[in-house]
């Protein structure tokens, strides 16, 4: 279960305090998939980083299962993101010069103390990944030989490899066209459908149809699922 707890965060510019997230209070279950929508700058970016750990809040409770994450110290945070939470962002952050299999296998680099079946059983699953996301013929490739498409399902590949808990999704198919946003939105609900956890940024409506929930936001708030 992921718990956001009356969240807030302001920001300061120009002298002027500016409410990023304003009490925000959301929770999701194992099988959710939510949506999160609104127009640029209404705090839904800044919700997801606070959920995944990579921004804390001023005030409020982040929680998955029974983890505070910002209870816990940077470092234990840092390995518990690495080990519990899939992340998949509009640009796809891929190395440039790892081939495909090796960005997918990226994702088990932060990840202490991996003993070599660990290892040999995390390589079996990247080949998994790569062939149900039909990748198979483009392994040795690096990120510039790939299309756009191959690079975002690359990159869920990655997201999904430590089989994290929570999956966190900011505009996944802000750079895609509409065969690939079907297929990117396919495997972030099969992902749900088998018991994660997914929370979708969009300002798309076409996008957020394929989540079970989909809830508004507007000024750092939530106002209502629609």
């Amino acid at each position: 279960m992921l718990q956001l707890d009356r969240v807030q965060k302001t920001y300061t510019y120009k002298k002027q305090q500016i409410y990023a997230l304003r009490q925000v209070t959301l929770q999701l279950d194992r099988g959710s998939f939510v949506a999160v929508c609104g127009p640029s700058g209404c705090g839904k970016s800044t919700m997801l980083f606070a959920a995944g750990g990579l921004l804390r809040p001023d005030d409020g409770v982040v929680k998955i299962d029974e983890t505070n994450l910002y209870a816990i110290s940077a470092e234990k945070r840092a390995q518990y993101r690495a080990a519990e939470i899939g992340f998949v962002f509009q640009e796809f952050h891929l190395v440039p010069y790892l081939n495909l299999l090796d960005n997918v296998l990226a994702a088990s680099l932060a990840l202490e103390g991996i003993h070599r079946q660990i290892k040999i059983d995390l390589r079996d699953r990247a080949q998994e990944l790569i062939e149900r996301f039909k990748l198979t013929d483009r392994l040795s490739h690096v990120p510039s030989k790939l299309s756009t498409g191959e690079q975002q399902r690359t990159a869920l590949a990655r997201a999904l490899l430590n089989q994290p808990r929570l999956l966190l999704a900011d505009e996944p198919t802000g750079n895609l066209d509409d065969k690939n946003t079907e297929v990117v939105c396919q495997h972030l609900a099969e992902y749900a459908a088998n018991g994660g956890m997914v929370l979708l940024v969009t300002h798309d409506l076409r996008v957020a149809s394929y989540a079970n929930d989909i809830v508004q936001m507007s000024d750092g708030t939530i106002l209502a699922d629609i």
